[in-house]
């Protein structure tokens, strides 16, 4: 890491995944370090049985031993979503997908750091439905003892 580069801790709780992805793309190509916290606690907008049903036919797709790999776990799912804002064919996507670090919970080296939320991504703004990442992932067969 470089003395320029800097690091940005986004706290993902409350917030919704496509918008927050969408800017935390942006940071890792302008070259800041990213660091995302609570990913279990992003949010989906939509009907829950919907998006159950969305998620269970993406992960018919593909063979478990050759691939494509579709995540079960919240943190994991969340940095393949940034991971498909990123134009990651190109050398400077790569970069930046080395440059993400996305964890579950706050771990307690984070606790003094200062946390941000992006205000346009809340998703106090929605109107509609809406179910956070865990418990998509629940529902689509994580088991927590990963």
């Amino acid at each position: 890491m470089s003395a320029k580069s800097q690091i940005t801790y986004v706290n993902a709780d409350g917030l919704i995944v496509g918008r927050m992805s969408s800017k935390i793309a942006k940071l890792l190509l302008n070259g800041e370090y990213v660091t995302i916290l609570n990913a279990e606690k992003a949010i989906f907008s939509g009907k829950k049985k919907s998006k159950v049903a969305e998620a269970h036919l993406f992960l018919e797709v593909g063979a478990p031993e050759r691939g494509p790999f579709h995540y079960r776990r919240p943190d994991r799912m969340l940095k393949k979503t940034v991971r498909g804002m990123l134009p990651c064919s190109q050398p400077k996507g790569k970069v930046a997908l080395k440059r993400l670090k996305v964890y579950m919970g706050i771990p307690l080296e984070f606790k003094d750091k200062q946390i941000i939320q992006f205000e346009e991504a809340q998703a106090s703004k929605l109107k509609g439905p809406s179910l956070t990442l865990a418990e998509l992932s629940k529902e689509i067969g994580w088991n927590q003892g990963e």
